[in-house]
């Protein structure tokens, strides 16, 4: 007998004959999520089971767990033998305490064991109300606690009560590499989340604008790709100045047209910086409609510099109580509203042009020699291992 935390997954069954390959990927990323811990993880048919742990260890097992893209749930359980008095007397045991409705439901994965799973709950759960009618009643429908029973192929029974939802989706890594422009607001770090989910691994860029940002906003931003990595793995962060880039925009080009061309250049240099490291796609944090930055007409403006490679904005359809509601969950909240100002609030114009025109923002980028500013800019980048 020895406590053991199932883990379980949903979307890999879908993989047909790929299946083994997602599922080696999330052990490998299992096992490097737990690296600093003692442990032994195990592969079970449709499971994994983390085994041989210290119990002082569990709580911070379970934390790390939910946050490991591709896992659907955890359970913490008791791994004991097959054998009916064994079962029933652990079962027992896990109910002393509890209070309220339950029911007991049975997965008899080893047809060889002798009593079906019906009659094994009916027979257990007669067996713990009658020495518990005190505190517990059987309820079938949408009990307080569900007695769960699952008798292995391997000769042994898991048994546990609470069921853990975790981040679910696919394991990182299984989907491509993307960059992620990676701000200091609120968004930016929620569609990195949300793309790790699907599987794709992180490699993330910031631009800066010192001396009119400061060192502070950059170390926090660097605090966000922490908080990022413990959902998606490590993360290459680059960091890239676009000082120059907007005083040449500033002293030359339209002040309405300000943002536009910003963005633009930052695209063209994301672009650049993703083909020479590897990374499949840009992620972006935009939302329609949220920002002038962020109109149709702007996003459109903006895609038109990129040549080869797609760019993804997980949140384009989330209003911001949504995105709000995600970076609280992953714990990037309270660090993004931290009053360190961004590149994208320097030089701001007064009245931002929310329908730029194409044709106009090309006329105006011909005062200004991009390929030197962007050629510049790569000069000083910066590269920290998150």
């Amino acid at each position: 007998m020895k406590k053991v935390v199932i883990i379980r997954y949903c979307e890999i069954h879908l993989k047909g004959k790929n299946k083994g390959y997602f599922e080696r990927l999330l052990g490998d990323n299992i096992k490097h999520a737990l690296k600093d811990l003692d442990f032994k993880c195990v592969k079970i048919p449709a499971r994994y089971l983390i085994e041989d742990f210290s119990e002082d260890d569990l709580d911070e097992i379970v934390s790390r767990l939910q946050k490991v893209s591709g896992i659907h749930s955890i359970s913490v359980a008791i791994l004991v033998p097959s054998e009916k008095e064994i079962i029933y007397q652990t079962a027992l045991d896990l109910c002393k305490d509890k209070v309220g409705t339950f029911k007991v439901d049975t997965n008899r994965a080893d047809k060889r064991f002798p009593v079906h799973s019906v009659d094994l709950s009916r027979e257990l759960g007669g067996l713990i109300l009658s020495k518990y009618a005190k505190n517990l009643s059987v309820k079938i429908k949408n009990p307080d606690f569900c007695v769960n029973i699952d008798i292995r192929e391997s000769g042994d029974t898991l048994i546990f009560t609470d069921v853990i939802k975790c981040m679910g989706g696919m394991p990182v890594g299984g989907g491509g590499k993307g960059l992620l422009l990676l701000s200091g607001g609120i968004d930016s770090p929620v569609a990195g989340y949300m793309m790790a989910k699907r599987g794709m691994k992180l490699k993330a860029l910031h631009f800066h604008s010192y001396p009119y940002t400061s060192d502070q906003a950059k170390e926090k931003v660097i605090d966000l790709a922490k908080k990022l990595s413990l959902y998606a793995g490590d993360i290459e962060l680059y960091v890239v100045s676009v000082t120059k880039i907007q005083e040449a925009i500033h002293e030359n080009c339209s002040e309405e047209l300000m943002i536009t061309m910003l963005r633009r250049f930052m695209m063209r240099i994301a672009e650049r910086l993703a083909n020479s490291i590897g990374a499949q796609a840009i992620i972006t944090g935009e939302s329609l409609g949220q920002v002038a930055s962020q109109t149709i007409e702007s996003l459109t403006t903006s895609n038109a510099v990129i040549e080869n490679i797609p760019v993804l904005r997980p949140l384009i359809a989330f209003d911001k109580l949504d995105i709000i509601a995600i970076a609280e969950k992953i714990d990037t909240f309270e660090t993004s509203i931290l009053p360190y100002e961004d590149c994208c609030t320097v030089f701001l114009p007064k009245f931002p042009a929310i329908k730029p025109r194409l044709d106009k923002v090309e006329k105006e980028e011909q005062n200004l020699n991009v390929d030197q500013l962007i050629n510049e800019a790569f000069t000083n980048i910066e590269k920290f291992h998150v």
